[in-house]
């Protein structure tokens, strides 16, 4: 039944990569067996699914028209300077799937045109933190037997400064977005880092997202 739902909000069926979040978003959420159902990550996924239906009752021709505080009639593009791992971890490619998928993001969720530089509105920023840490404590169960990690937790931030060269009033610099992903500590961290960094990236950049164009 979740996996068949195509949501639609007035009449308006929601861009595909919306769509696609959101999918991911239910199936992490409600899939008991996921690594990453946690109840307060359930009540942000929720959270994050009214927020996108919330996008998409505002949009019209299947992209977001954003015309109130943030964004005037005047602008048109955007620019997105190539985010940089200045984190000590993470694979060596993550700096530039990371640009490539908010670009994407941003593309495909409004009418902005990418341009290179000197857009309308500004982003840049770089991966700031990566860092595996084990959480959950697990009794082992014998005194002679430390007591280990049940979960181990991979933690992400991104640092980004946000320029509206039309309307400075929702402009910010250095401002950090994380998000995390939980996995049982039993398994081989680089067999699911890969659907970890997706799931953390697609948040941090509808966080982004919305910081910028949508301000909430």
């Amino acid at each position: 039944m979740v996996y068949g739902l195509w949501l639609r909000v007035q009449g308006r069926t929601l861009t595909k990569s919306s769509n696609q979040l959101i999918f991911n978003y239910l199936h992490s959420a409600l899939n008991p067996l996921s690594c990453t159902a946690r109840r307060s990550d359930l009540y942000h996924k929720l959270w994050t699914i009214l927020s996108l239906l919330l996008l998409g009752s505002l949009s019209g021709c299947g992209v977001y028209s954003f015309t109130g505080a943030s964004l005037g009639p005047d602008v048109k593009t955007i620019s997105i300077d190539n985010f940089f791992n200045d984190a000590s971890g993470g694979p060596p490619n993550m700096s530039q799937v990371f640009t490539e998928e908010i670009r994407d993001y941003y593309q495909a969720n409004t009418n902005l045109a990418l341009v290179p530089e000197n857009g309308d509105l500004l982003i840049e920023g770089s991966i700031t933190r990566y860092e595996f840490v084990p959480v959950a404590p697990r009794a082992s169960g014998s005194n002679e037997v430390a007591d280990v990690a049940g979960l181990i937790r991979l933690n992400i931030a991104v640092s980004a400064s946000y320029i509206n060269t039309y309307n400075d009033e929702f402009n910010f610099e250095n401002k950090t977005f994380t998000f995390f992903a939980d996995f049982d500590s039993d398994r081989d961290p680089s067999s699911v880092e890969e659907e970890l960094i997706e799931e953390i990236f697609d948040q941090i950049i509808f966080d982004i997202f919305a910081a910028t164009v949508a301000n909430w």
